[in-house]
Parts: structure tokens; sequence; C-alpha cells
């Protein structure tokens, strides 16, 4: 009986051991082949502006290439450290954010997100480079020229705090003329001056656009639009050397000299393009103006009913060159005819106030 009881041990015990030891080899299996499976290939996906990408699949391959010694295919995978080339592909300053991991079929993919410029920046010195709604710099492409708002005399030296306000008002600004069609076309180039405010080049006519900060950009530009609608379509797009938007509720026309005008087929043609564009807003603000004796020759045109959009904080007119030609102007206006065109309906109420 105790031998029986022995043999049966000794049987349950080889068993196990029959068991265990199959176990071992197949996890061993598993773990050499693990380490055994090879990279098959690599597949690489890019992610951006449609349009025009400034980084390819063959730069891409060249940055995994250099950070691994041209060591991935035919590699053993867990030999590839996923996590340094992603940071190598994030190293360059064209991506955003680049994921890498292994699919079924032991193959690398990648999938990149390209940086998108929105503006581009010309230095006093003449250095040009991109930037990004992160207000990233990006370098030129030798492949790409993005079509983008175009800003100029940006300062070579200035301290980080300027640097950073200037770039977040810069971006504004091209976000909204980015996703305006009319100004797209409009805008030739916007200057920054010694103060860091900004003055627009249009593509039509001979003037300049003071816009001051990045502030309101939205407002600003709508009143010049119907400025545009208002009075520049009716005197011509030569007849003011400066129109300054700065301020809630009005626009500011100098008159002096322009440069020479280009008076050609095309021009003429994109000038009653433009102008068809602006009926097309509708506006129903009511113009006031009252013309001034300064030098130079200062127009005032109120716009009454177009600072009642929500969100409207301008600055105010506290410039003492303004606020002298504002008190010249009450006083002389009624003794002087306003010249600037108005509608009939303007005119009539302007008639009956004098009458009073």
């Amino acid at each position: 009986m105790q031998t029986k009881k022995v043999i049966r041990k000794i049987v349950f015990a080889s068993i196990w051991l029959t068991i265990g030891t199959g176990i071992a080899i197949l996890l061993v299996a598993a773990i050499g082949k693990k380490n055994k499976d090879l990279c098959s290939d690599i597949h690489i996906s890019i992610k951006g502006n449609q349009d025009q990408f400034f980084i390819t699949e063959k730069d891409v391959l060249q940055l995994l290439f250099t950070a691994t010694h041209g060591k991935i295919k035919g590699q053993p995978m867990s030999s590839i450290d996923l996590v340094q080339l992603k940071r190598a592909l994030e190293n360059n300053k064209w991506i955003q954010e680049a994921q890498l991991y292994f699919d079924n079929n032991n193959m690398l993919q990648g999938t990149i997100w390209e940086r998108e410029p929105i503006a581009r920046i010309f230095t006093i010195g003449n250095k040009s480079f991109y930037m990004d709604k992160g207000l990233k710099r990006i370098p030129l492409s030798e492949r790409v020229s993005a079509k983008v708002p175009v800003f100029t005399d940006y300062p070579e030296n200035i301290e980080n705090r300027k640097d950073s306000l200037l770039r977040s008002e810069i971006r504004d600004i091209s976000e909204f003329i980015l996703h305006n069609t009319f100004w797209m076309s409009q805008v030739a180039q916007i200057n920054i001056d010694d103060d860091y405010e900004f003055e627009m080049i249009p593509v039509i006519g001979n003037h300049s656009v003071v816009l001051g900060d990045g502030k309101n950009i939205e407002q600003k530009l709508n009143r010049l639009m119907v400025f545009y609608k208002e009075v520049l379509s009716k005197t011509g797009f030569d007849k003011y050397a400066s129109i300054d938007v700065r301020f809630a509720g009005q626009v500011v026309a100098v008159k002096g000299k322009t440069k020479t005008r280009i008076d050609s087929i095309q021009l003429r043609k994109n000038v009653e393009k433009m102008l068809v564009q602006a009926r097309l807003l509708n506006s129903d603000t009511a113009f006031t103006t009252v013309q001034t004796t300064e030098k130079p020759m200062t127009k005032r045109i109120a716009l009454e009913n177009q600072d009642d959009l929500p969100g409207e904080n301008d600055e105010k007119a506290t410039d003492p060159a303004i606020a002298k030609t504002a008190v010249k102007s009450n006083r002389d206006e009624k003794s002087k005819t306003p010249k600037a065109v108005m509608s009939k309906q303007n005119k009539k109420e302007s008639n009956k106030i004098k009458n009073n």
C-alpha cells in the first residue's frame, strides 16, 4: 500500500514536471520569437496644409535614418527606440508632432503633423522667416513658398516680453486676413514702426493705412471697407496719402503727395472687382464729414453706427494733433460746407441740423 502511494506521487510529479517544462519551453520560444521579430518596412503619413507640404516623406525618412544610423528596416523591433525617434523628428522646426508605432505586420508606422505658417516676417536686417499659430519661428523652404500675409521691419533686438506681444498681434492680424478672401488679395504688406505698431500697404491704391496695434483688427478693417465703399469709390483711390482707422467711430483721411499712379487695364479691373465685393457688405453706416484747414488737409469721417459692434474696445482719439483738428473742425463747421460725398438722406439730415 505504501509502495503504491509512492509510485502515484512519482507519476504525478513526472506529469507536472513535463507540463512545467513544456510551458517554460513555450515561453522561452515566444520571447525568442519576439526578440527575433524584425521591422518589415516603414510607412510615413504627413498631415497639414493639403495644398502644399514643406516637409516630405523623404525628409522624414532621412531624419529617422540619421537618428538610427540607417538601422531600421530588417532590425529587431526590440532594438528600435521609438521614444528617441519621436524626439528626433519633433526637433525638426517644420514638424509639430510625430507618432510612431509597429503594426501587426511589423511595419513601422509614422504619422507627422506639419507646422502651418500664418505669416512671413522680414526683419530690419532683411532676414526672413515664417511664424505659425504657436508663435514659433519656421525657416524658409527651398521647395515651397507659403501664401501668407507679409510683415516687414521686424526689430532685430527686442525684449522677450515685447517680442511675445508683437508676435501675438501679428498672429491676430494674419489669422483675420487669411480667412478673408478680399483682404488677402488687397493687403500687399504690413510694416512695423518703431513703436511696434502696424501700417498696411494695399495692393490697389497709393495710400497707406494706419492700423495702430493689433487689437480689434476686424473692426478696424470693417471701417476701412466702409470708407472704400462710401468715399474712395467716388473720389478715387489716389486722393489720400494716408487713411487712419485706429480710433473707434471714425476714419481720418489725410491728403498729400502719393506715388505715381499706375494706370493699366489690369489695375482698373482690380478696382472694379474690389468695389463689387465691397458693395456686397450692405452696410447702412452713415457718414458725416468735416473738412479742416489744417496742413496737410485732413478729413474726419465719423461712422455713427459702426461702433455698435459687440466687443468694440478700440482706442479713443487722444492724440493732441487729432484733438486739435476736432476742435477746429467744430469751430468752423457752420462756415464750411462738407465736401465729402454723402448719401441724399444724410445730406437732408445734415441740412436739418444746420437750419436748427
